[in-house]
């Protein structure tokens, strides 16, 4: 019998659509929930715009979605909110909130919750906030980096963060460093806790290198050369990830390869770039790679690079790690946290000299996969739920 109900929000989560959305999200709820001790609900709103913008892509497939499903492996529900693309993202969280209370309503009267939760600051976390207050229970808001640093520039939202922030009674954070940010910001330092994310280990383990090498080369979907140094940049192919520093980067590395592995809307000027650059033969656009295929892919290369503008402490990070792999990151967010000896990789300034400086010192200096990995230890996402629910509990205590 589970002795802790919870209620959480989450806007990124996996749905049928998109089942690949918000995957870390799901792997840390499928762990607390194989506890057996928590009775956890998964509301994940899903934004759709008046038509007749809704009957464009890919907002079409997003109001196919139905109510519920276990796209994740848990029982997920998935109420539609009315989103005003381009200028309502400040008045999100006031729609969200609309749309799941009387879902909360009728599920905290048929029995009770202990506390909401929200996985992300905004617009996750006034919305939760308002339901938080409807029920008359505690509340807790998780930060990831983004969701402060890219809001907190706009004063509507902003208002919105802090008095959400004021009445949680446990303010998580993904890093120490983004748990100062909150603090700067006037949040209550005295609730604000780390949370470090997890890793799925049996997936993330060193493979060996040159193993990895002949999978990604003989393996059509990544087709990569069989020998040279090559660099991975994983991610969406949007401007804050620096795809574009990488490329530059990789051109100073004579013979090096670099694998590009997501989507997004830089892709066209991405290529483009390549093409002009000369590069068409050793930058590689991968596309979306599989969870199967990425720790493969990690073990293969001699570093994973990414010069992003911001971050909190992103999984890739440290599932490169724990495939033994170093990172050439910048130093945003956790990086400092995650980075603290050579054995970890190469903190470089956003610029492409820095970063192929940092690339050619881990080529010249390289360790064995099983001293890497080990920076990453301290990391599941066993280890993460239980730190969790305890954050909960916690929660619970003070709102008591």
């Amino acid at each position: 019998m589970s002795d802790l109900r919870v209620l959480s929000i989450s806007t990124l989560f996996p749905d049928p659509v998109r089942p690949a959305f918000g995957k870390f999200v799901a792997y840390q709820m499928n762990a607390i929930t194989a506890r057996g001790d928590v009775d956890l609900t998964m509301i994940n709103p899903i934004g759709v715009p008046p038509w007749p913008l809704s009957l464009r892509e890919p907002y079409r497939a997003y109001s196919r979605i139905p109510e519920s499903s276990r796209t994740a492996g848990i029982d997920t529900l998935h109420p539609q909110f009315r989103l005003i693309p381009r200028f309502g993202g400040d008045s999100n969280p006031g729609r969200i909130a609309r749309a799941v209370l009387p879902i909360a309503r009728r599920l905290h009267a048929e029995k009770p919750f202990n506390l909401v939760d929200a996985q992300f600051f905004f617009p996750d976390g006034p919305a939760a906030a308002i339901v938080a207050r409807a029920l008359g229970i505690p509340l807790t808001i998780t930060s990831r980096g983004s969701d402060i640093h890219y809001w907190q520039t706009r004063p509507a939202a902003l208002a919105q963060i802090k008095a959400a922030g004021d009445q949680a009674a446990r303010l998580l954070c993904v890093s120490a460093a983004l748990g100062r940010d909150l603090a700067a910001l006037g949040m209550p330092d005295d609730r604000v806790v780390v949370h470090y994310t997890g890793l799925d280990r049996d997936r993330f383990r060193p493979l060996e290198r040159g193993e990895a090498r002949r999978r990604t080369a003989s393996n059509p979907l990544l087709a990569l050369p069989p020998d040279g140094p090559l660099f991975v940049t994983p991610g969406a192919l949007i401007p804050l990830k620096g795809q574009r520093i990488a490329i530059e980067a990789v051109q100073q590395l004579p013979g090096a390869t670099l694998a590009l592995a997501g989507k997004g809307v830089d892709e066209a000027a991405l290529r483009k770039m390549v093409q002009d650059l000369g590069l068409s033969d050793r930058v590689h656009f991968l596309g979306q790679v599989s969870h199967d295929d990425l720790p493969v892919l990690l073990s293969a290369a001699d570093a994973m690079v990414l010069p992003s503008e911001r971050e909190g402490l992103a999984n890739v990070w440290v599932e490169a790690l724990a495939c033994g792999t170093p990172v050439v990151i910048t130093d945003v967010g956790g990086a400092s946290e995650l980075v603290r000896s050579p054995s970890a990789g190469r903190l470089a300034e956003r610029n492409p000299d820095a970063f192929a400086a940092a690339m050619r010192d881990v080529l010249t200096n390289p360790l064995p996969q099983a001293t890497v990995a080990a920076n990453a230890e301290q990391f599941s996402w066993e280890k993460n739920a239980a730190r969790m629910v305890s954050i909960w509990q916690a929660a619970i205590a003070h709102g008591a």
